[in-house]
């Protein structure tokens, strides 16, 4: 089950690293286009230097910062820097192939789509700004006043109108794309019972809380708690009690946590829980409090009064296992211990 930390990436860094491959796409898209419209004669023969300066700089740019491993993270600000760097090489090649009649000028939409998929609205509407700037520096204004009439607004809006509407529903759409991709691994992370931590999702949440424990060589424990009579209840009461019982118990147990504790339920009626910063004494103490809180916890159903009970190991890092598999099998010896010591218990485990 358990991920090495230094091979495992967080939920961010993959979308960021899927995200990243898409932007790299679209700058040699970028590169494309604008070498394809200068091999096909486009621009003026004395402004052909210029825009070949561009192409190498760009694409200097693109290998050194992407592919020379400057950063070995990615991360929104490095994206952010590659999409200003894009309107920096747009602003420059629309400059020398004509300004604003440059059939280049709808460059400008891939910087806007790459914002937009991967910064957020606000940040796209800063690009958005800056792009309306650049369409200022390029227009033929010979004064201030010019810039600020009605009619010369009237018309910059009327060409960043449709810039404005990708950037829109580009926004609109990555938005619900992000959402129900987070939904999908909630889902998938999440037991659908109990509302806690699946098996997966213990060992996403999980593995880094302990590798960086293990770090600062910091203690923490692993309880494993597994009820006691949940074949007893779903015999005697229907599996519709015991799907309750369970939904109790994770309750009596989330309540005894902490927030930066992680628990999951990780098997039909067996839980698991890590404690960070918690040595043995305090483990064992909590262990305690989840014990009595489910023994006086009571399922009514049909005019009789359920109770339940579990038995709970304890093992520590690091004097129980340098490891989480270690201390997910100590725990779990130690748990069986306590069944078989008479149940309802908690048993700290020892070699």
């Amino acid at each position: 089950m358990r991920v090495e930390p230094d091979k495992k990436l967080t939920i961010e860094q993959e979308e960021l690293r899927g995200v990243s491959r898409t932007i790299a796409e679209i700058e040699w898209l970028l590169l494309v286009v604008v070498l394809l419209y200068l091999v096909f004669g486009g621009p003026a023969d004395e402004d052909r230097p210029a825009i070949i300066m561009a192409l190498m700089f760009f694409g200097a740019f693109t290998l050194s910062f992407r592919y020379a491993n400057f950063y070995k993270t990615e991360t929104r600000w490095k994206i952010a820097v590659e999409t200003w760097v894009m309107i920096v090489f747009v602003t420059w090649v629309v400059w020398f192939t004509d300004k604003l009649t440059s059939p280049l000028l709808n460059a400008y939409l891939l910087v806007i789509v790459s914002s937009a998929l991967t910064l957020g609205k606000l940040a796209t509407l800063w690009e958005m700004a800056l792009i309306a700037a650049c369409f200022i520096l390029l227009g033929d204004n010979s004064s201030i006043g010019d810039v600020i009439s009605l009619s010369y607004i009237g018309r910059l809006a009327a060409q960043l109108a449709p810039m404005v509407l990708v950037a829109y529903v580009t926004t609109m759409f990555s938005a619900d794309i992000r959402y129900g991709l987070n939904k999908a691994k909630l889902l998938s992370e999440t037991d659908d019972l109990t509302g806690v931590y699946n098996r997966r999702g213990f060992a996403i949440a999980a593995d880094p809380l302990f590798a960086q424990g293990a770090r600062h060589n910091r203690p923490c424990s692993l309880l494993s708690i597994d009820m006691d009579n949940l074949k007893t209840i779903n015999d005697a009461h229907g599996h519709d009690a015991g799907d309750r019982m369970l939904k109790l118990v994770a309750r009596c147990i989330q309540t005894e946590l902490r927030q930066t504790d992680v628990v999951a339920r990780y098997g039909g009626d067996e839980f698991v829980a890590l404690l960070s910063e918690t040595p043995a004494k305090g483990a064992i103490e909590v262990s305690n409090r989840i014990k009595e809180a489910i023994a006086a916890t009571e399922l009514e159903r049909g005019g009789v009064n359920i109770k339940s009970s579990v038995s709970i190991g304890v093992a520590t890092y690091p004097e129980d296992g340098r490891s989480m598999d270690a201390l997910l099998a100590r725990a779990d010896r130690a748990m069986y211990v306590a069944k078989q010591s008479g149940r309802n218990g908690v048993v700290k485990f020892t070699a």
